[in-house]
């Protein structure tokens, strides 16, 4: 079967802020767009579809009653601090922070913003390293990058177990 269209999309229901959590959103990440609005008789939005980063998504405005939880996150991996710094405050402004780099955005969508530097430290192949990594993560909210590989050094450097 030969199609043009992506089979498959995240379809996310708010409350009755779609039009404004599509705006925000897109207007965060690279290679992001709004396309198709389906708007109400009276104007009011009803259903989007947009790109994140290249990523399909589709979205309706349902009423109150199902509301996002942890069990689904959109994870961004960075690059570096810087991103994940801009990522952080970008998406927590109006939200809450929670632990180990998850946070919920103002329209109560979690979000995991994890730098690539957290899996590469994470399989290293030296656990005292790695396990330094794991408990400084468990540690924070915002990843901190600098902190885990203090962390990792630490543990080599002293050649103990962590935790």
């Amino acid at each position: 079967m030969t199609t043009t269209a992506t089979p498959l999309s995240t379809c996310l229901w708010l409350d009755d802020d779609l039009e404004d959590a599509v705006a925000f959103w897109t207007s965060l990440f690279p290679r992001s767009s709004v396309g198709e609005v389906v708007r109400n008789p009276d104007g009011t939005v009803l259903g989007a579809e947009w790109t994140l980063d290249g990523m399909p998504f589709r979205g309706i405005n349902g009423g109150t009653g199902h509301h996002f939880t942890e069990a689904v996150s959109i994870s961004v991996s960075c690059a570096d601090q810087s991103e994940v710094d801009y990522y952080w405050d970008a998406l927590v402004a109006g939200g809450e922070e929670s632990r180990c780099g998850w946070l919920r955005d103002r329209f109560g969508l979690s979000w995991q913003i994890v730098p690539t530097r957290l899996g590469e430290l994470l399989g290293d192949p030296d656990p005292d390293r790695s396990r330094a990594a794991l408990q400084a993560m468990l540690s924070m909210d915002r990843i901190v990058v600098a902190d885990l590989e203090a962390a990792a050094d630490a543990a080599t450097a002293a050649g103990v177990h962590p935790g």
